[in-house]
């Protein structure tokens, strides 16, 4: 069995993406791992040249930003999935990190469904991590809870979209497994003034220049509070020179949270009464 990862990133450096971590946190897993690095405006690819194992194979792009609808982020993705040659194929991307605990578990699922023809990818768990290494959101209506990130490779499977998930060619969704397995997005946890510029210009990945400047003038840091908790567990090993350079304040403001039965009742209703609201 044959396992090939693959991701893709550009301006890594320049909007402090994690994602020499993520390319290492898969790294045991893989025989190989494809990575597409768009052409930057920073040191990334030299970053990533900076990998020092033979099973990294770079492929190097123009993207085409005038893409919109983030369907850049697919079509590169797409091409780093054509190179991969594994019968399964790893994806992760540039802000996402998998703990090393996870290994087995991922190996045994990958083992277990390898003759299993229906199976066509295992799906993970998501914790994601808020303002700071120290915080994860706790409001599963605002954001996704699990992603298929390990695909049987196949000509008729192919990332989708923004390139959060995989599909048929013709659109329809494939049969993949839960693991017990957790990926850990990183992707609201670096530098506030980093942050706020890869936000903005990710609004440009998905809308005209006109609406995306509306959106831009508008934007503001952690805007998402009021559901989030403390994180009790361990970070991934390849996290730990990152986190311990982190030098920003963070305010999660915990004390300003409803109680959590309260909170959890809210998250409930709150699509119900959207319903209500227009249906009225």
């Amino acid at each position: 069995m044959k396992v090939s990862g693959f991701t893709i990133v550009r301006n890594g450096m320049l909007y402090a993406y994690p994602f020499k971590e993520a390319i290492l946190s898969i790294l045991p897993l893989c025989d190989e791992i494809i990575v597409n690095v768009g052409k930057s405006d920073d040191n990334t690819l030299e970053i990533v040249q900076s990998i020092s194992d033979n099973k990294i194979k770079i492929i190097e792009s123009e993207w085409d930003m005038t893409l919109k609808g983030g369907k850049v982020l697919s079509t590169e993705t797409n091409k780093a999935l054509k190179q991969c040659t594994g019968d399964w194929c790893i994806y992760i991307q540039g802000d996402e990190v998998l703990h090393e605990k996870y290994y087995e578990n991922v190996k045994a699922a990958m083992k277990k469904y390898y003759d299993d023809s229906k199976t066509e990818g295992l799906r993970f768990w998501y914790q994601h991590f808020y303002g700071s290494y120290d915080y994860v959101q706790d409001n599963y209506r605002n954001w996704y809870i699990r992603e298929t990130r390990v695909i049987k490779r196949s000509d008729n499977i192919v990332s989708w979209g923004d390139a959060m998930d995989f599909r048929h060619r013709d659109g329809s969704k494939i049969y993949s497994k839960d693991i017990d397995a957790e990926i850990y997005h990183y992707g609201w946890v670096r530098p506030p003034e980093k942050l706020l510029n890869k936000r903005k210009d990710f609004e440009r990945l998905y809308n005209t220049d006109e609406i995306a400047e509306k959106k831009i003038s508008g934007f503001q840091n952690y805007d998402d509070l009021g559901n989030l908790k403390i994180f009790t567990g361990t970070h991934p090993a390849v996290m730990k020179e990152r986190i311990s350079e982190s030098n920003w304040d963070f305010d999660a403001g915990l004390e300003n949270q409803l109680p959590d039965w309260i909170r959890k009742v809210l998250i409930f209703l709150n699509p119900l009464l959207k319903r209500l609201t227009k249906s009225g």
